[in-house]
Protein backbone atom coordinates (compact mmCIF):
# COMPACT_ATOMS: atom_id res chain seq x y z
CA UNK A 1 0.00 0.00 0.00
CA UNK A 2 1.29 3.08 -0.97
CA UNK A 3 1.36 6.44 1.10
CA UNK A 4 0.32 10.04 -0.52
CA UNK A 5 3.00 12.10 1.06
CA UNK A 6 1.35 15.34 0.00
CA UNK A 7 -2.33 14.63 1.35
CA UNK A 8 -0.02 14.24 4.80
CA UNK A 9 1.47 17.30 4.39
CA UNK A 10 -1.69 19.52 4.26
CA UNK A 11 -3.28 17.83 6.63
CA UNK A 12 -0.09 18.45 9.02
CA UNK A 13 -0.38 22.16 8.20
CA UNK A 14 -4.04 22.17 8.71
CA UNK A 15 -3.50 21.27 12.19
CA UNK A 16 -0.52 23.69 13.06
CA UNK A 17 -2.93 26.32 11.68
CA UNK A 18 -5.75 25.44 13.87
CA UNK A 19 -3.59 25.10 16.79
CA UNK A 20 -1.92 28.47 16.43
CA UNK A 21 -5.47 29.98 16.17
CA UNK A 22 -6.50 28.84 19.12
CA UNK A 23 -3.55 29.82 20.92
CA UNK A 24 -3.79 33.29 18.98
CA UNK A 25 -7.71 33.65 20.67
CA UNK A 26 -6.19 32.02 24.26
CA UNK A 27 -3.84 34.97 23.97
CA UNK A 28 -6.66 37.72 23.13
CA UNK A 29 -8.75 36.11 25.67
CA UNK A 30 -6.07 36.40 28.50
CA UNK A 31 -5.13 40.15 27.58
CA UNK A 32 -8.76 41.16 27.89
CA UNK A 33 -8.71 39.32 31.22
CA UNK A 34 -5.50 41.65 32.80
CA UNK A 35 -6.90 44.36 31.20
CA UNK A 36 -10.03 44.02 33.12
CA UNK A 37 -8.40 43.00 36.08
CA UNK A 38 -6.29 45.91 36.18
CA UNK A 39 -8.71 48.43 35.32
CA UNK A 40 -11.01 47.50 38.18
CA UNK A 41 -7.71 47.42 40.46
CA UNK A 42 -7.39 50.89 39.33
CA UNK A 43 -10.57 52.03 39.93
CA UNK A 44 -10.83 50.40 43.73
CA UNK A 45 -6.96 51.75 44.54
CA UNK A 46 -7.71 55.49 42.96
CA UNK A 47 -11.13 55.76 41.52
CA UNK A 48 -10.47 59.43 40.47
CA UNK A 49 -7.43 61.21 40.47
CA UNK A 50 -8.72 64.51 41.15
CA UNK A 51 -11.72 66.31 42.67
CA UNK A 52 -13.45 69.41 42.02
CA UNK A 53 -13.51 71.84 45.38
CA UNK A 54 -17.21 72.78 45.96
CA UNK A 55 -19.26 74.38 48.80
CA UNK A 56 -20.84 72.55 51.45
CA UNK A 57 -21.91 71.84 54.88
CA UNK A 58 -19.85 69.63 57.22
CA UNK A 59 -21.81 68.48 60.54
CA UNK A 60 -20.73 65.53 63.56
CA UNK A 61 -23.63 64.62 64.74
CA UNK A 62 -24.78 61.46 67.26
CA UNK A 63 -27.79 59.78 68.12
CA UNK A 64 -28.73 59.55 71.53
CA UNK A 65 -31.62 58.12 74.33
CA UNK A 66 -31.96 61.03 77.04
CA UNK A 67 -34.26 61.14 80.58
CA UNK A 68 -36.19 64.18 80.67
CA UNK A 69 -35.54 66.25 83.72
CA UNK A 70 -37.74 69.33 84.82
CA UNK A 71 -38.01 71.71 87.66
CA UNK A 72 -42.19 70.61 88.69
CA UNK A 73 -43.52 70.54 91.64
CA UNK A 74 -46.45 68.43 92.82
CA UNK A 75 -49.78 69.40 93.80
CA UNK A 76 -52.15 67.28 95.82
CA UNK A 77 -54.81 68.04 97.99
CA UNK A 78 -56.79 66.07 100.70
CA UNK A 79 -59.79 65.03 98.77
CA UNK A 80 -57.85 63.15 95.76
CA UNK A 81 -59.74 60.33 96.28
CA UNK A 82 -62.86 62.16 94.85
CA UNK A 83 -60.92 62.70 91.40
CA UNK A 84 -59.94 65.82 90.28
CA UNK A 85 -61.84 68.70 88.15
CA UNK A 86 -59.77 70.48 85.88
CA UNK A 87 -59.79 74.71 85.31
CA UNK A 88 -56.79 74.98 83.58
CA UNK A 89 -56.50 72.30 80.82
CA UNK A 90 -53.01 70.32 80.17
CA UNK A 91 -50.24 72.23 78.63
CA UNK A 92 -51.72 75.51 79.33
CA UNK A 93 -49.63 78.33 81.44
CA UNK A 94 -51.10 79.19 84.43
CA UNK A 95 -49.62 82.25 87.04
CA UNK A 96 -49.24 82.22 90.69
CA UNK A 97 -52.03 81.75 92.80
CA UNK A 98 -54.49 80.84 90.05
CA UNK A 99 -56.87 77.97 90.89
CA UNK A 100 -55.46 75.15 88.35
CA UNK A 101 -58.10 72.39 89.54
CA UNK A 102 -60.41 71.16 92.05
CA UNK A 103 -61.15 67.92 93.81
CA UNK A 104 -65.20 67.08 93.69
CA UNK A 105 -67.45 67.22 97.38
CA UNK A 106 -68.63 64.24 98.02
CA UNK A 107 -72.25 64.34 97.45
CA UNK A 108 -71.34 66.65 93.78
CA UNK A 109 -73.27 64.54 91.04
CA UNK A 110 -76.40 64.70 93.22
CA UNK A 111 -76.10 68.69 93.89
CA UNK A 112 -75.23 68.78 90.19
CA UNK A 113 -78.99 67.15 89.50
CA UNK A 114 -80.55 69.09 91.92
CA UNK A 115 -78.91 72.38 90.15
CA UNK A 116 -79.94 71.19 87.25
CA UNK A 117 -83.88 70.71 88.16
CA UNK A 118 -83.89 73.99 89.61
CA UNK A 119 -82.75 75.34 86.16
CA UNK A 120 -85.57 74.01 84.33
CA UNK A 121 -88.09 74.79 86.97
CA UNK A 122 -86.84 78.52 86.30
CA UNK A 123 -87.19 78.40 82.77
CA UNK A 124 -90.69 76.71 82.64
CA UNK A 125 -91.93 79.55 84.92
CA UNK A 126 -89.87 82.22 82.59
CA UNK A 127 -92.22 80.23 79.88
CA UNK A 128 -95.55 81.08 81.87
CA UNK A 129 -94.77 84.91 82.43
CA UNK A 130 -97.15 87.43 81.57
CA UNK A 131 -95.08 89.84 78.93
CA UNK A 132 -93.76 92.12 81.35
CA UNK A 133 -92.78 95.80 79.70
CA UNK A 134 -89.65 96.56 81.48
CA UNK A 135 -86.26 97.95 79.76
CA UNK A 136 -83.86 96.04 81.74
CA UNK A 137 -86.09 92.75 80.73
CA UNK A 138 -85.82 93.99 76.85
CA UNK A 139 -81.90 94.43 77.48
CA UNK A 140 -81.55 91.08 78.74
CA UNK A 141 -83.68 89.27 76.31
CA UNK A 142 -81.46 91.00 73.98
CA UNK A 143 -78.77 90.06 75.17
CA UNK A 144 -79.45 86.26 75.71
CA UNK A 145 -80.61 86.26 71.48
CA UNK A 146 -77.30 88.20 70.44
CA UNK A 147 -75.33 85.36 72.72
CA UNK A 148 -77.27 81.98 71.49
CA UNK A 149 -76.72 83.37 68.05
CA UNK A 150 -72.79 83.63 68.82
CA UNK A 151 -73.09 80.11 70.57
CA UNK A 152 -74.15 78.58 66.82
CA UNK A 153 -71.13 79.86 65.32
CA UNK A 154 -67.98 78.48 67.89
CA UNK A 155 -66.03 75.81 67.97
CA UNK A 156 -63.41 75.78 70.74
CA UNK A 157 -64.44 74.32 73.91
CA UNK A 158 -63.45 77.27 75.90
CA UNK A 159 -65.72 79.60 74.34
CA UNK A 160 -68.65 77.81 74.57
CA UNK A 161 -68.29 76.97 78.36
CA UNK A 162 -67.92 80.63 78.95
CA UNK A 163 -70.59 81.66 76.75
CA UNK A 164 -73.44 79.19 78.27
CA UNK A 165 -72.08 80.64 81.82
CA UNK A 166 -73.04 84.20 80.28
CA UNK A 167 -76.16 82.94 79.14
CA UNK A 168 -77.23 81.46 82.36
CA UNK A 169 -76.08 84.12 84.54
CA UNK A 170 -78.19 86.77 82.18
CA UNK A 171 -81.35 83.97 82.68
CA UNK A 172 -81.04 84.48 86.17
CA UNK A 173 -80.98 87.80 86.12
CA UNK A 174 -84.18 87.81 84.51
CA UNK A 175 -85.68 85.49 86.47
CA UNK A 176 -84.72 87.83 89.59
CA UNK A 177 -86.10 91.13 87.37
CA UNK A 178 -89.22 88.71 86.50
CA UNK A 179 -89.99 87.33 90.06
CA UNK A 180 -89.83 90.99 91.37
CA UNK A 181 -91.67 92.44 88.78
CA UNK A 182 -94.70 88.94 88.53
CA UNK A 183 -97.34 88.34 90.50
CA UNK A 184 -95.88 84.48 90.43
CA UNK A 185 -92.86 86.78 92.08
CA UNK A 186 -92.49 84.38 95.17
CA UNK A 187 -92.61 81.08 93.31
CA UNK A 188 -89.20 82.42 90.93
CA UNK A 189 -87.67 84.30 94.03
CA UNK A 190 -87.73 80.67 95.88
CA UNK A 191 -86.32 78.82 93.22
CA UNK A 192 -83.64 81.27 92.29
CA UNK A 193 -82.83 81.13 95.97
CA UNK A 194 -82.61 77.57 95.83
CA UNK A 195 -80.27 77.01 93.39
CA UNK A 196 -78.19 79.60 95.05
CA UNK A 197 -78.13 77.29 98.15
CA UNK A 198 -77.18 74.39 96.04
CA UNK A 199 -74.83 76.19 94.28
CA UNK A 200 -72.83 77.46 97.90
CA UNK A 201 -73.12 73.77 99.33
CA UNK A 202 -70.82 72.44 95.98
CA UNK A 203 -68.35 75.45 96.10
CA UNK A 204 -67.85 74.61 99.71
CA UNK A 205 -67.67 70.41 99.51
CA UNK A 206 -64.87 71.46 96.62
CA UNK A 207 -61.16 71.63 97.45
CA UNK A 208 -59.67 74.40 95.40
CA UNK A 209 -55.88 73.93 94.33
CA UNK A 210 -54.30 76.51 93.69
CA UNK A 211 -50.24 77.41 91.58
CA UNK A 212 -47.53 77.88 94.61
CA UNK A 213 -45.81 79.77 91.35
CA UNK A 214 -45.97 80.43 87.65
CA UNK A 215 -45.53 77.63 85.21
CA UNK A 216 -46.98 74.83 82.96
CA UNK A 217 -50.08 72.90 83.90
CA UNK A 218 -49.67 69.09 83.44
CA UNK A 219 -51.64 66.47 85.07
CA UNK A 220 -48.71 63.90 84.06
CA UNK A 221 -47.65 62.99 87.57
CA UNK A 222 -45.12 59.92 87.43
CA UNK A 223 -43.29 59.87 90.98
CA UNK A 224 -40.10 60.99 89.12
CA UNK A 225 -40.68 64.80 89.47
CA UNK A 226 -38.20 64.66 92.68
CA UNK A 227 -35.68 62.19 91.25
CA UNK A 228 -34.99 63.53 87.96
CA UNK A 229 -34.77 67.09 89.18
CA UNK A 230 -32.54 69.97 88.35
CA UNK A 231 -31.91 70.57 91.66
CA UNK A 232 -28.66 69.10 92.20
CA UNK A 233 -26.92 67.15 89.19
CA UNK A 234 -24.71 65.31 91.04
CA UNK A 235 -27.30 63.03 92.40
CA UNK A 236 -28.30 61.52 88.95
CA UNK A 237 -25.92 58.74 87.14
CA UNK A 238 -26.16 56.09 84.90
CA UNK A 239 -26.58 53.32 87.91
CA UNK A 240 -29.21 55.35 88.91
CA UNK A 241 -30.76 55.82 85.92
CA UNK A 242 -30.40 52.59 84.42
CA UNK A 243 -32.38 51.40 87.62
CA UNK A 244 -35.56 53.23 86.82
CA UNK A 245 -36.11 50.87 83.95
CA UNK A 246 -37.71 53.56 81.99
CA UNK A 247 -39.28 52.59 78.04
CA UNK A 248 -38.24 54.86 75.45
CA UNK A 249 -41.13 56.83 74.16
CA UNK A 250 -43.56 55.98 76.31
CA UNK A 251 -45.89 58.65 76.87
CA UNK A 252 -46.59 59.41 81.02
CA UNK A 253 -50.05 58.68 81.88
CA UNK A 254 -52.51 61.43 82.91
CA UNK A 255 -53.21 61.39 86.79
CA UNK A 256 -56.85 61.68 88.11
CA UNK A 257 -55.84 62.53 91.83
CA UNK A 258 -52.81 65.34 91.28
CA UNK A 259 -51.41 68.47 88.82
CA UNK A 260 -48.04 69.68 88.72
CA UNK A 261 -46.87 72.98 87.88
CA UNK A 262 -43.51 72.97 85.43
CA UNK A 263 -40.78 75.79 84.81
CA UNK A 264 -41.27 76.48 81.09
CA UNK A 265 -38.15 78.13 81.12
CA UNK A 266 -35.61 75.20 81.89
CA UNK A 267 -35.43 72.03 80.69
CA UNK A 268 -32.78 69.33 80.69
CA UNK A 269 -31.94 65.87 78.94
CA UNK A 270 -29.47 63.75 80.20
CA UNK A 271 -27.70 60.98 78.51
CA UNK A 272 -25.06 58.73 78.58
CA UNK A 273 -22.68 59.09 75.59
CA UNK A 274 -19.27 57.23 75.19
CA UNK A 275 -18.28 59.29 71.57
CA UNK A 276 -15.25 61.45 71.23
CA UNK A 277 -17.36 64.32 70.73
CA UNK A 278 -19.43 63.31 74.04
CA UNK A 279 -15.96 62.84 75.89
CA UNK A 280 -14.17 66.51 74.02
CA UNK A 281 -17.22 68.21 75.26
CA UNK A 282 -16.79 71.26 77.67
CA UNK A 283 -19.56 72.84 79.89
CA UNK A 284 -21.02 75.71 77.92
CA UNK A 285 -20.84 74.22 74.59
CA UNK A 286 -23.44 75.08 72.12
CA UNK A 287 -25.28 71.77 70.04
CA UNK A 288 -28.48 72.13 68.47
CA UNK A 289 -31.07 69.06 69.94
CA UNK A 290 -33.57 67.47 67.25
CA UNK A 291 -36.20 65.54 68.74
CA UNK A 292 -38.34 62.80 67.08
CA UNK A 293 -40.54 65.30 66.15
CA UNK A 294 -38.35 67.41 63.87
CA UNK A 295 -38.06 70.29 66.07
CA UNK A 296 -34.89 71.78 66.87
CA UNK A 297 -33.63 72.92 69.54
CA UNK A 298 -30.59 75.06 70.72
CA UNK A 299 -29.65 74.07 73.66
CA UNK A 300 -26.33 74.17 75.68
CA UNK A 301 -24.26 71.87 77.65
CA UNK A 302 -24.89 72.24 81.57
CA UNK A 303 -23.22 69.60 82.96
CA UNK A 304 -20.76 66.52 82.17
CA UNK A 305 -19.52 63.76 84.90
CA UNK A 306 -17.62 60.73 84.29
CA UNK A 307 -19.49 57.64 85.07
CA UNK A 308 -17.78 54.21 86.60
CA UNK A 309 -18.09 53.12 82.77
CA UNK A 310 -16.11 54.70 81.37
CA UNK A 311 -18.73 56.95 79.64
CA UNK A 312 -19.91 59.92 80.09
CA UNK A 313 -23.63 61.83 81.25
CA UNK A 314 -23.75 64.90 79.66
CA UNK A 315 -26.63 67.14 80.54
CA UNK A 316 -27.93 69.63 78.11
CA UNK A 317 -30.30 73.03 78.98
CA UNK A 318 -32.67 73.47 76.27
CA UNK A 319 -34.30 76.32 77.51
CA UNK A 320 -37.92 75.61 76.56
CA UNK A 321 -40.59 73.21 77.20
CA UNK A 322 -42.18 71.23 74.10
CA UNK A 323 -45.43 69.00 74.32
CA UNK A 324 -42.83 66.39 73.70
CA UNK A 325 -40.94 66.91 76.47
CA UNK A 326 -43.54 67.05 79.38
CA UNK A 327 -45.52 63.93 77.86
CA UNK A 328 -42.49 61.74 77.98
CA UNK A 329 -39.82 61.04 80.55
CA UNK A 330 -37.56 58.72 78.33
CA UNK A 331 -36.77 60.20 74.75
CA UNK A 332 -34.43 59.31 71.77
CA UNK A 333 -33.03 62.12 70.43
CA UNK A 334 -30.15 63.72 67.89
CA UNK A 335 -27.41 65.76 68.64
CA UNK A 336 -25.45 68.22 66.34
CA UNK A 337 -21.84 68.60 67.84
CA UNK A 338 -21.28 71.24 65.16
CA UNK A 339 -22.06 72.41 62.12
CA UNK A 340 -19.41 74.04 59.46
CA UNK A 341 -19.95 75.67 56.27
CA UNK A 342 -17.47 76.78 53.65
CA UNK A 343 -15.34 74.55 51.05
CA UNK A 344 -15.88 71.25 51.16
CA UNK A 345 -12.90 68.58 49.69
CA UNK A 346 -12.19 65.15 50.81
CA UNK A 347 -10.00 64.60 53.67
CA UNK A 348 -7.19 62.36 51.86
CA UNK A 349 -6.83 65.52 49.45
CA UNK A 350 -5.03 67.70 52.51
CA UNK A 351 -1.29 66.62 52.65
CA UNK A 352 0.86 68.08 55.78
CA UNK A 353 4.53 69.05 55.43
CA UNK A 354 7.42 68.66 58.30
CA UNK A 355 6.40 72.17 59.89
CA UNK A 356 2.49 71.21 60.42
CA UNK A 357 1.16 73.23 57.29
CA UNK A 358 -1.52 71.47 55.51
CA UNK A 359 -1.81 71.65 51.34
CA UNK A 360 -4.00 70.92 48.47
CA UNK A 361 -2.39 70.21 44.83
CA UNK A 362 -3.99 72.46 42.39
CA UNK A 363 -4.29 71.23 39.17
CA UNK A 364 -3.53 73.46 36.34
CA UNK A 365 -2.64 73.37 32.42
CA UNK A 366 0.49 74.77 33.26
CA UNK A 367 1.66 72.21 35.78
CA UNK A 368 0.45 71.15 39.25
CA UNK A 369 0.95 73.82 41.91
CA UNK A 370 0.70 73.52 45.94
CA UNK A 371 -1.26 75.48 47.77
CA UNK A 372 -1.05 76.28 51.53
CA UNK A 373 -4.72 76.41 53.03
CA UNK A 374 -6.47 76.24 56.63
CA UNK A 375 -8.07 73.00 57.47
CA UNK A 376 -11.49 74.17 59.70
CA UNK A 377 -13.22 71.26 60.74
CA UNK A 378 -12.77 67.62 59.37
CA UNK A 379 -14.41 64.21 59.80
CA UNK A 380 -13.75 60.75 58.52
CA UNK A 381 -14.29 61.97 55.07
CA UNK A 382 -14.59 65.64 54.36
CA UNK A 383 -12.86 68.91 55.60
CA UNK A 384 -13.81 72.07 55.43
CA UNK A 385 -11.30 74.31 54.74
CA UNK A 386 -10.04 77.93 53.83
CA UNK A 387 -7.80 80.45 52.57
CA UNK A 388 -4.81 82.47 54.77
CA UNK A 389 -5.80 86.25 55.24
CA UNK A 390 -3.04 88.66 54.27
CA UNK A 391 -1.88 89.47 58.14
CA UNK A 392 -1.83 85.28 58.71
CA UNK A 393 0.48 85.13 55.73
CA UNK A 394 2.49 88.00 57.25
CA UNK A 395 3.13 85.94 59.99
CA UNK A 396 4.07 82.40 58.63
CA UNK A 397 6.90 84.83 56.68
CA UNK A 398 4.79 83.72 53.19
CA UNK A 399 5.18 86.72 50.52
CA UNK A 400 1.20 87.62 49.45
CA UNK A 401 2.15 88.49 46.47
CA UNK A 402 3.34 84.46 45.49
CA UNK A 403 0.38 83.18 47.68
CA UNK A 404 -2.14 81.75 45.31
CA UNK A 405 -5.70 80.98 46.77
CA UNK A 406 -7.92 77.90 46.23
CA UNK A 407 -11.48 78.34 45.35
CA UNK A 408 -14.59 76.79 44.44
CA UNK A 409 -14.55 74.33 41.13
CA UNK A 410 -10.88 74.26 41.32
CA UNK A 411 -9.61 70.77 40.59
CA UNK A 412 -7.04 69.45 43.31
CA UNK A 413 -5.34 66.37 43.47
CA UNK A 414 -7.63 63.52 45.21
CA UNK A 415 -3.78 61.72 47.09
CA UNK A 416 -0.73 64.45 47.19
CA UNK A 417 2.45 64.13 47.30
CA UNK A 418 4.13 67.41 48.07
CA UNK A 419 7.04 66.05 47.21
CA UNK A 420 6.42 65.90 43.48
CA UNK A 421 5.38 69.60 43.30
CA UNK A 422 7.78 72.79 43.54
Amino acid sequence: MWLNLDKIIDFNEFKNRKLKKRNLIYLVFAVILIYIFYSIFLLVRTPNETVTVEKGTLTLEESATGYVIRDEVVLKGNNYKNGLTAIISEGERAHKGQTIFRYSSSNEEQLKKQIEDVNLKIQEALAKQPIIPSTDIKNLDKKIDEKNEKLRNLTDIQQITEFKKQIQETVEKKAKISGELSQRGSYIKELTNQKESYEKQLTEGSEYITAPEAGVVSYRVDGLESVLTPEDFSNITEEKLNALDLKTGKIVSTSQEQGKIVDNFDCYLGAILNSEAAKNAKIGDKVTITLSSGNEITSEIKYIANQESGKILVIFDLKTLTTELTQYRKISFNITWWSFSGLKVPTSSIAEDEKGLKYVIKKKSSGDQKVLIKELKRNEKYSIISTYKNEELAKLGIDIATYSKISQYDNISLYPNLNKVK
